[in-house]
This record gives C-alpha cells, structure tokens and sequence, in this order.
C-alpha cells in the first residue's frame, strides 16, 4: 500500500455505521472514537509525512496530543466499544511512536510499508553480503587466533587489544553505511510523488544498505561477546 492509496480508504463507525477515511480518529458524524480497523500506515496515523528525515520534536508533539486524546481513563464510563477503541488506539499509538522516533526502525518501517522488506529478508540477513565477504572472513581469521590466545593463557589485554583492532574496519564499514544511508534518506524525502521508477530505484538502495547495515551489526556484537568471554556463533 503506497502513500498515494491509503486516504482513499474508508472505515465503519461502530457507533453509528458512519464512514470515515481511514486515519481519521474520531467518527466525523458521531464523534465518537473509532475502533482500530484498516489502518494506513504509522506515518499517516500520527499525522506525518511519509518521510525519513522527520523532526522528533513533531513526532514527540504529536504522540502527547494523540495520548490525551486516546487515553483510555477519558473512557472510563463510555461504551464498551469506545472503551475497545481507547485501548486499541492507544496501543497502537505506542507501537508508532517506538517506530518512527529512531532512524533506523523508520527506514525499516518504511520499507516494510512500502512492501520492499519481505520476511524472507530476516533469514538473509544472517548470510553475508558479498560487499562484506572480505570482512567477514578477515574477522573469522583473526576472532580464531584470538580464541587461541585466551586458551593459551595470553594476557588479557593482549588479546583485548587484537579485538579491538578488529572491531575498527567494521566499525568504518558502518559509519560508511550510516552516512549512505541518511544519503538516501535525503533523496527519497526530495522525491516526486509520481516518480514511480526513481522511488523504487531509492527503495530498492535503501534495503540494501539496511540489511548490509543489520549482519555488520551482528558483525560487531559477535566481537563484543568475544571481548565479554562468552561463546559466539560461527560467522
């Protein structure tokens, strides 16, 4: 479902049986708060645009407006319907105001409610890219010799030391990312509405360097273990 789609949608009021757009919160003919239903996306819901760069102070400010609106004390001796809504609206709420107040569970959102990051991308992200095959095996060679070396009763900042001598590349490789990726961001947000073939080429960029992004994380957590002497999987 893309941006350009969503507000054509409608809901029922269970209220009234009136028909409201989608990510409208309250019945335009009854007032009364509607049942969580068809939903447009996080972005829409906390009245924002469908972008990457958003201000956080807006998003804070627009999550307090909502919570006092949806808040389900202000419900206390309402319907059970409106009691439902209260609740169902709240908790969803919480749920894009986690999302959408940190970078990178936005850019992932984003390309979730795009329909670019499939579930079958959670289990590729435990395979290499080959942009970080390099990486990887240079990392496997030295985590083994340093496995080694605490086996073989070395000092521990000897070893500590070849760690973090190790973590710095990776730790260059997401800086690289990070900083394309906020290159990127800034591209997508400048983007035409009806530009269909520049926001896929945006799209398709940006699940890249997220999944890139996600195994160098999982690159630099398996060196934090090392350091912590616990047992880590085989990259």
């Amino acid at each position: 479902m893309t941006s350009q789609t969503h507000t054509h949608l409608l809901q029922e009021c269970r209220t009234c049986g009136g028909r409201a757009p989608v990510d409208v919160h309250f019945c335009p003919s009854c007032t009364k708060i509607l049942t969580i239903g068809r939903q447009g996306d996080y972005f829409s819901f906390l009245g924002l645009p469908r972008k990457l760069n958003l201000d956080v102070a807006a998003v804070e400010q627009q999550f307090r407006v909502l919570s006092r609106q949806f808040h389900p004390d202000y419900f206390y001796n309402a319907t059970p319907t409106e009691r439902r809504a209260s609740l169902e609206r709240s908790s969803y709420l919480n749920d894009a105001y986690r999302t959408l107040k940190q970078p990178a569970s936005r850019v992932a959102y984003l390309l979730d409610v795009e329909g670019v990051l499939k579930p079958a991308d959670h289990e590729a992200g435990k395979l290499a890219p080959a942009s970080l095959l390099e990486e990887v095996f240079a990392l496997n060679e030295e985590l083994d010799e340093v496995r080694d070396m605490r086996t073989g009763g070395a000092p521990d900042a000897e070893w500590r030391a070849r760690l973090a001598a190790a973590a710095a590349p990776i730790e260059a490789k997401r800086a690289e990312h990070e900083a394309q990726l906020g290159e990127l961001s800034n591209q997508w947000d400048a983007l035409p509405s009806g530009d269909q073939t520049a926001r896929t080429a945006v799209l398709g960029a940006l699940r890249e360097r997220v999944l890139e992004r996600n195994y160098i994380n999982n690159l630099l957590a398996t060196i934090e273990r090392e350091t912590t002497g616990a047992v880590g999987p085989q990259l």
